[in-house]
């Protein structure tokens, strides 16, 4: 674009009558055109650092080149003065829209992570006690989904794209090339204008907006998520968005540095730490957005948000100084206080969950009861978490700690099982004790797998719920099959003869083989053992009784192997034997 034949800009009354102020004229000119077209593809340089009129900065430099001459001395002379003035003024507003255009960081490199993660799944739930409308089940996800040693899991959430997993990681990021050697240019040509200009605050102004793709396609995860997923997804795409962005703003950094020198040098820390401190500052609102949730069933997300925060500020605020450290700094710990409060409340929910919370009957056949299974899952997950727990408890002198609270909830539902739920089996004896014997062998296993869980509760904890279980399945045994067995062993005087006493055994052995073969031992250990004390208190009577009674002949009904493998059949649930 030049100069046009007309008024001069910015005011003038009449034609220039020296060199410099023809000068000025066409300059003003030229940038009063620009400013009329905002908006518009006509600036120096486009988004990709590529000149599109070198018309405009011969301008520019114009401009600044008079103003460094200073060709308006005399007295007289001071209209133009001031017209040298705005002109520098709107020079510098144009450099400053030119720093707002160009594209300085390229995130193509990380189009697949971004895509990936915005279109994940959400994987396997991580909710504490889901609500039957959830249509999860926290048993699916505790345990399977990986074995916890009690250490924070390496990745933010379950089911991350391999790209993400890379990124979170650490392994790909000196491999991708963040920063666009163009744009990069463009800045110390900026720079030198705006040095010539007496004009750089109005720089450092509008480094906070400056445009950085390689950030902002994280945080636009977030801004649609917020809208279309759920608090749990949204929570942990936070999570996981938090980590990447502190990775990132590290290598971005060390990319920035390693490229040609020139103007922009002095200024590209100030630079890139305000581009860091706004993406920041927008992240941490977004996790304030989060700690009103008071919810027991996202409590295992929150601990993840909580955790990433706290890992990722040492390394961020190392990247600041002065009063942007300062504010980073109280605004990370104002954040994580928050979350810690509402954690607390979170935590008092599951306990009081654990400790009332009684919604169906027992499970199948005196199996394992479904609160059982969500109440351990949740004992693991949060054992994977039992620093941050400690850390969090411990807040406000709270004498509780991830031990105590794990051991406290154990305890509550055990109490439940042991109270409430056992009444609701069918009776007061071998249905009872086999219900308690699953759950406790359920327990058992869930911590012993988890070894965060077993580590935080001991030793002395397994060895007596170990006790407890020997004694559950005794109690069966003898509350079951003792009845029968008792037949064999009681006196014939007075009952009759042996053949009869045979008959009623077998009669009594049939319905507690017919009724405890639809009984459900989910745990192959567990069932094994269990068959075998039947079958040792069981066949050795049996047996002894047809020694004694050698001529029962034809009344004979079952041989002791009959009896054994009979017996072998027990606890495979409805269904076995196509009863029921």
């Amino acid at each position: 674009m030049g100069a046009a034949v007309g008024k001069p800009a910015f005011g003038l009354a009449d034609a220039p009558r020296t060199h410099a102020e023809e000068r000025l004229a066409v300059a003003e000119h030229a940038l009063l055109q620009w400013t009329r077209s905002p908006g518009a593809d006509s600036g120096v340089w486009d988004a990709d650092a590529s000149y599109t009129n070198r018309g405009l900065l011969a301008a520019v430099d114009d401009v600044l080149l008079l103003a460094e001459e200073d060709p308006f001395p005399l007295p007289g002379a001071s209209s133009a003065r001031r017209r040298l003035g705005s002109a520098v003024g709107a020079a510098a507003s144009r450099m400053v829209e030119e720093f707002l255009r160009v594209r300085v960081w390229d995130a193509s490199p990380l189009r697949v992570a971004v895509d990936g993660l915005a279109l994940a799944s959400s994987g396997a739930s991580l909710l504490v006690f889901p609500s039957a409308g959830d249509g999860t089940s926290a048993a699916t996800s505790g345990g399977q989904a990986d074995a916890s040693d009690g250490t924070r899991s390496s990745r933010a959430s379950s089911g991350v794209p391999d790209e993400v997993a890379a990124l979170l990681e650490g392994e790909v990021w000196d491999e991708l090339h963040l920063v666009r050697p163009a744009g990069v240019s463009v800045l110390h040509e900026i720079a030198l204008r705006m040095v010539r200009a007496g004009c750089t605050k109005d720089l450092f102004r509008a480094f906070p907006n400056a445009p950085c793709d390689v950030l902002d396609r994280f945080l636009s995860i977030l801004r649609v998520e917020c809208s279309q997923r759920t608090t749990e997804a949204v929570i942990k795409r936070w999570t996981t968005v938090a980590k990447i962005i502190g990775k990132a703003i590290v290598a971005m950094r060390r990319q920035l540095h390693a490229q040609s020198p020139g103007a922009f040098d002095s200024f590209r820390d100030e630079y890139l730490l305000a581009i860091a401190e706004n993406r920041i500052l927008i992240l941490l609102e977004f996790a304030d957005g989060f700690t009103s949730i008071t919810s027991h069933e996202k409590l295992v997300y929150m601990l993840g948000m909580y955790e990433a925060l706290s890992d990722a500020a040492p390394s961020l605020l190392l990247l600041f100084s002065g009063a942007r450290k300062e504010l980073v700094a109280e605004r990370t710990q104002e954040i994580l206080t928050k979350l810690a409060g509402a954690m607390k409340i979170m935590v008092s929910g599951v306990v009081a969950k654990v400790r009332g919370d009684c919604p169906r009957a027992p499970g199948a056949a005196g199996g394992v009861h479904p609160l059982a299974r969500d109440a351990m899952t949740c004992v693991q997950l949060l054992a994977r978490h039992r620093t941050t727990l400690d850390l969090i408890l411990a807040g406000g002198g709270g004498e509780r700690d991830a031990a105590a609270l794990v051991a406290e909830l154990i305890a509550g539902l055990e109490r439940n099982l042991q109270g409430k739920l056992a009444l609701a089996c069918a009776d007061a004896g071998g249905s009872r004790h086999l219900f308690l014997a699953n759950n406790v062998s359920f327990i058992l296993n869930r911590a012993a797998d988890a070894g965060g869980v077993a580590s935080l509760l001991g030793g002395a904890w397994a060895a007596r719920r170990r006790g407890r279980l020997a004694q559950h399945v005794a109690s069966y045994v003898e509350s079951s099959w003792g009845p029968a067995v008792a037949l064999l062993e009681t006196p014939a005087c007075g009952r009759g003869k042996p053949a009869k006493i045979l008959a009623e055994f077998n009669a009594a052995f049939t319905r507690a083989r017919d009724s405890e073969v639809c009984r459900q031992v989910p745990d192959p250990a567990l069932r094994a053992a269990m068959r075998n004390a039947v079958s040792g208190m069981v066949v050795p009577a049996y047996c002894a009784f047809l020694q004694k009674h050698p001529k029962l002949g034809s009344s004979v009904r079952y041989t002791a192997d009959d009896v054994a493998e009979s017996l072998s059949e027990l606890f495979e649930g409805e269904g076995a034997d196509g009863r029921k």
